[in-house]
């Protein structure tokens, strides 16, 4: 009597291996796509604290990312010398920025649907908002239109 796996076990066994993959890429890529925006979001966060910082301290916003990293409010990867700032699949932009009180930070997916779909901003009044659409606002009143966090 011959010992081993017939063809049709084999079959089997690599059927069910394949059925299992793909139950549980999909989830996968959800979870990543899910971590990212979760990291985004904290990370709105702490540049506008980090901005708020700033100008309570040299009595202006600062005008660039960097900025904030030159003067040790936020480290070189959110503070980088040529924008877009990029982290975890999110690029971060700093807009509204100038002599007035008022600015807002915002961050889009770096490839949308694949390492995040909602794009994520906060303002002046350091509250975190989403857009399922994944855009940019142009403006703070764009930011404050969307949904808070």
């Amino acid at each position: 009597m011959k010992k081993g796996f017939t063809m049709v076990e084999i079959m089997i066994v690599t059927a069910i291996i394949v059925i299992l993959a793909g139950i549980a890429i999909p989830s996968l890529l959800r979870s990543r796509i899910t971590a990212n925006e979760q990291h985004a979001v904290s990370n709105i966060e702490m540049i506008s604290v980090a901005a708020q910082t700033y100008w309570s301290v040299n009595n202006a916003l600062p005008t660039t990312l960097n900025i904030l990293n030159t003067n040790s409010y936020l480290d070189a990867t959110l503070g980088c010398a040529s924008p877009p700032c990029t982290k975890s699949g999110y690029r971060y932009y700093m807009g509204g920025t100038g002599a007035t009180t008022d600015f807002f930070v915002y961050t889009t997916p770096q490839s949308p649907n694949i390492t995040g779909v909602r794009s994520f901003c906060a303002g002046s009044d350091g509250v975190a908002r989403a857009n399922a659409a994944g855009t940019a606002p142009v403006s703070q009143a764009a930011c404050n239109a969307w949904t808070a966090l």
